[in-house]
């Protein structure tokens, strides 16, 4: 892909030459060259690419028309791995609607603020989602709008079908830059507010582009979606980007590690992007012997440490699969770093290279720039990289200076470009002066034959001022004591990134976007509740 340089939101940026200007074009180009060709899949319906673009043009149609949805105007969508997501998500687009997605699994009282402070006018929402919607209808003081998505029970009929957007109507006309917010996603931070990241057409398509240039991915990609699709990962990772490259989406509306493995093998899948917990509950499960994955190319993974007996177990599961790791956030419109194919095995920590559009540093605590192999601040510049928060000066000006974004991430790239990720910047142990970076001994639990998760947070010491703490989750049915793991440890790793303490729990407490909140691993106030693991099980 060609690349050249731009200017944009007063930044220069490479960007690929050939590009599709918005997600629509991307889409008309994809129904053009595939019009019947499978585009998603889900347990209710097979759809294809014609029929889809069919869709997408009725419900913009209808937004506009009837209900006066106008360019940008937001659209709350608080709707799960559904079909109905992907159409709204490209009708919002079709007439320059923002869309403001939503995550599910939040209280009614964090949904009110995203809509409040988004000003969404219009909310759809699926049945699942029936009771948060009636809780929060009294605080929200902007939608004038609510479409029911899904089986309609008796007590619902107060709220519209989505059905209606679907009788047959043409959208408007409507001029849509790349530059021109496609969607508004609030960050899952662990602590303070949320902040809503704009992402834009411009960003997201060079999300999309820079996974197929780098996951070699086509039109035969077939991919199964379980993370979900309020995530960047799991909209722009996977079903953009198959929108991209006319491949197929097939839906998971829920994850369960039993009909995961079914659908990945009766489905043909090629392509999976998931965080290593799925690839560790699918292979651990008895079901996983029963088939066999040849179809699949292409095994992605991110958000956590993979151990090397994952990595060794995937290889030999999937043989015919590359093994790649990626880095990025809601704020890179998901990739910043992928790992090129055949690496050798000093890089197996790292998170890959930067994507070819992306410039990234590290740089020390005076905004210079560190030495190959120096940790420091990642900075990351390039055109998927939103153009800031909405409604919210006060962070944009915190973390987007000079063109790149401040990360929050302690990272290294070394003499060869690879960039290895330390810790968030809040995370790092600072014991008697030493750095500890909490990444880089959970790389290590990970490793333990006897650990399924793990997580490292400082803790006051009288001494030392901070020493590091482990969290372990075991493996089921496997004993392992406290003095087995910092040992492991040690073997490893210099004295002083030893933990002084390892507490072993039933499953580490996870915010509704699945990051593992250490702030309460820091406070002790676990609880039961938060033992939940975010990505269920079976």
């Amino acid at each position: 892909m060609k690349i050249t340089v731009e200017t944009h939101f007063n930044r220069q940026l490479k960007v690929f030459a050939n590009r599709p200007k918005t997600i629509i074009e991307m889409l008309e180009r994809a129904v053009t060259a595939f019009p019947d060709k499978e585009a998603f899949v889900s347990a209710e319906e097979r759809v294809t690419y014609r029929e889809f673009y069919g869709r997408v043009e009725n419900v913009a149609g209808n937004l506009s028309t009837i209900y006066g949805v106008r360019k940008g105007d937001r659209v709350g969508l608080l709707v799960g791995n559904r079909i109905e997501f992907a159409v709204l998500v490209f009708a919002c687009a079709r007439i320059g609607a923002i869309a403001v997605i939503l995550n599910t699994r939040l209280k009614a009282q964090e949904l009110s603020f995203m809509l409040n402070h988004s000003g969404a006018s219009v909310l759809l929402f699926e049945g699942e989602c029936f009771n948060k919607v009636e809780t929060l209808k009294a605080d929200i003081t902007t939608v004038d709008h609510f479409f029911l998505i899904g089986n309609v029970a008796t007590e619902m009929h107060t709220y519209t079908p989505y059905e209606i957007l679907l009788q047959p109507a043409s959208a408007p006309v409507s001029e849509i830059l790349e530059t021109d917010p496609l969607f508004i996603m609030y960050t899952s931070g662990t602590t303070g507010v949320p902040k809503g990241a704009i992402a834009s057409h411009l960003g997201v398509i060079h999300g999309a582009l820079s996974y197929e240039c780098m996951l070699k991915t086509n039109y035969q990609t077939k991919t199964l979606i379980a993370v979900p699709l309020f995530h960047v990962t799991g909209l722009v990772g996977q079903l953009i980007h198959m929108v991209q490259v006319g491949g197929t989406s097939v839906l998971m509306d829920k994850y369960k590690t039993d009909k995961y493995i079914q659908l990945l093998a009766e489905e043909n899948i090629t392509f999976l992007f998931n965080v290593p917990t799925i690839y560790v509950m699918m292979m651990s499960h008895p079901d996983f012997s029963k088939y066999t994955y040849h179809a699949v190319r292409t095994l992605a993974f991110g958000g956590a440490p993979m151990s090397m007996d994952t990595i060794l177990g995937l290889r030999k599961a999937f043989p015919a699969a590359e093994l790649q790791n990626a880095y990025g956030a809601t704020e890179t419109s998901s990739p910043t770093t992928i790992m090129p194919r055949h690496v050798s095995p000093d890089k197996l920590q790292s998170v890959g290279r930067p994507i070819p559009v992306a410039d990234v540093k590290v740089v020390d605590e005076n905004g210079e720039e560190c030495a190959p192999g120096e940790a420091g601040q990642l900075l990351v510049k390039g055109p998927m990289v939103i153009q800031g928060y909405w409604n919210n000066e006060e962070a944009n000006k915190r973390s987007f200076i000079d063109g790149f974004w401040y990360s929050g991430d302690v990272a290294v790239i070394d003499k060869d470009g690879f960039v290895f990720i330390m810790d968030r910047m809040k995370d790092m142990i600072n014991r008697g002066g030493e750095k500890v970076f909490s990444v880089e001994v959970e790389n290590v639990l990970y490793n333990h034959p006897g650990i399924l998760e793990a997580a490292v947070v400082g803790v006051p010491d009288k001494l030392y001022g901070e020493t590091a703490k482990a969290f372990v989750v075991p493996n089921p049915n496997v004993e392992i004591g406290e003095e087995e793991v910092r040992q492991f440890v040690r073997e490893r790793l210099a004295e002083y990134k030893v933990p002084s303490t390892v507490e072993f729990i039933s499953a580490l407490p996870r915010n509704p976007g699945g990051k593992i909140i250490k702030s309460q691993l820091k406070e002790g106030s676990l609880s039961k509740q938060q033992f939940i693991n975010s990505t269920g099980n079976s």
